[in-house]
C-alpha cells in the first residue's frame, strides 16, 4: 500500500497545504481574503475587478498579498466563480453598490443553446495562469487552491441574470423545464471540469466547489440539481488532488453533500460545527467556520470565538480553520491579524 493511502486525513491535508506542524489548525481565509487589504485598494485603482481577474500577473498579485500581510498555510487564487458563464457567453460585471450582472438572462432554449462549453480555455486560461505565477513566487512553501462555482449555483446566478436571494426564476424553470434546466447543467459542468484540470495541471493542491446556492434548493431537489453534478466535477478530478466542497445552508442534506464525494466539507457560520462534523463520516474532513461578521468586530471578540471554535474542534482528526463564507470588504485588518495570530499559536 502506498505512502499516500495509508496517511490519515489530517496527515493529508497538511501535505497538501506545506504545513509543517501538527498541533494547530492549518488556516487559510475564504477567497476574496485580500478585498479589505489595502495594498488591494490601491492596486485596484483605475482597474475593474474583472479586468484584475483576467489579467494573469495582477491577478497573481492579489492572491499572494494575504501570504505576504498573513502567512496563510494556502493561497486562495483571485478570481470569480462567474467565469465560466463568461466562457460559454455570457458576460457579467461586478456591481458597485455590491452582486453581480451577467449580461442576459437566460429566458428560452434558444439561449441555453447558444452557451458554448467546448473551448473553456481560449477564454479564461488567465486563472490556470495566474497560479502558475503564483506557484513560482511561494515555491512549495504554501498550498494553493483553486476553484469554481457548482453547477447550480453558476445555472441560478445565469438565469437569475444577477444575484437573488431567492433564485425564484431558476427553481421555477427547473419544475416548468427540467430537461433545458438538465442541459444548462451539462454544460456547466463540462466547462467546469476543463477549468478544474487546467487549474491542477498549473499548479493547484486543492480543489474548492463553493455551492453557495445550494440552500436555496427544496431539501428533496438538491442531489438532482446540485449535489450530483458536483459528483461529477469530484469523480473527474480523480483524487489528483484534494477537495473542499462548500455547500451553503444545506444542513437538511449533509449526508448528501458527503456523497459527492469531497475530501473536505466547508461549514457555513449558521451551524455549530462540532455538532456537524459528528455527524458525517470521520474520513471527510471539516473546514470553517468563523462567523464573517466577527471580521468587522473587536479583534478581542473575534479571537475569543477563534479560540472556541478550535478547542470544539480537538481530537477531530481533519479540521482546517476558515470562515464560515466570504471575507466582508470592511473586515478590520487588526481583527483579521488577531484572528490569525490566535490560530497559528494554538495548540
Amino acid at each position: 500500500m502506498s505512502e499516500e493511502n495509508t496517511m490519515t486525513c489530517r496527515e493529508r491535508f497538511l501535505r497538501a497545504c506545506k504545513c509543517d506542524s501538527t498541533d494547530r489548525p492549518p488556516i487559510w481565509m475564504m477567497r476574496q481574503a485580500g478585498r479589505s487589504l489595502p495594498e488591494y485598494m490601491k492596486l485596484k485603482e483605475g482597474y475593474k475587478f474583472t479586468e484584475l481577474v483576467q489579467n494573469p500577473e495582477l491577478a497573481a498579485e492579489v492572491t499572494l498579498q494575504p501570504i505576504r500581510r498573513f502567512g496563510y498555510d494556502a493561497a486562495v487564487v483571485f478570481s470569480d466563480i462567474l467565469v465560466i458563464s463568461e466562457a460559454m457567453g455570457a458576460k457579467y460585471e461586478l456591481l458597485d453598490q455590491g452582486g453581480v450582472k451577467v449580461d442576459f438572462a437566460l429566458n428560452s432554449k434558444a439561449d441555453i443553446d447558444r452557451l458554448d462549453p467546448s473551448r473553456v480555455l481560449d477564454h479564461i486560461g488567465y486563472t490556470p495562469e495566474a497560479i502558475k505565477l503564483t506557484r513560482n513566487e511561494l515555491g512549495n512553501k504554501h498550498a494553493i487552491i483553486g476553484f469554481a462555482g457548482s453547477p447550480w449555483t453558476l445555472a441560478s446566478f445565469m438565469v437569475e441574470g444577477g444575484s437573488s436571494r431567492e433564485n425564484l426564476r431558476s427553481r421555477a424553470m427547473l419544475y416548468n423545464e427540467p430537461k433545458l434546466f438538465f442541459s444548462l447543467l451539462e454544460k456547466i459542468t463540462k466547462a467546469t471540469i476543463v477549468y478544474i484540470k487546467a487549474q491542477i495541471e498549473a499548479g493547484a493542491d486543492v480543489i474548492q466547489i463553493f455551492d453557495s446556492q445550494g440552500g436555496t434548493l427544496a431539501p428533496n431537489l438538491f442531489w438532482r440539481y446540485s449535489g450530483i453534478w458536483m459528483q461529477q466535477i469530484v469523480d473527474a478530478i480523480g483524487g489528483k488532488v484534494p477537495t473542499i466542497v462548500f455547500a451553503r445552508n444545506v444542513h437538511h442534506n449533509w449526508r448528501k453533500v458527503v456523497q459527492t464525494g469531497g475530501n473536505v466539507l466547508g461549514i457555513d457560520w449558521s451551524i455549530d460545527l462540532r455538532e456537524t462534523a459528528d455527524t458525517i463520516p470521520a474520513d471527510v474532513a471539516v473546514q470553517g467556520n468563523l462567523d464573517p461578521a466577527l471580521l468587522i468586530a473587536t479583534p478581542e471578540a473575534a479571537a475569543a470565538e477563534a479560540v472556541r471554535i478550535c478547542e470544539s474542534m480537538r481530537g477531530r482528526d481533519g479540521f482546517i480553520f476558515n470562515l464560515g463564507h466570504g471575507v466582508p470588504p470592511e473586515a478590520n485588518l487588526e481583527t483579521i491579524q488577531a484572528i490569525t495570530a490566535t490560530v497559528q499559536k494554538f495548540k
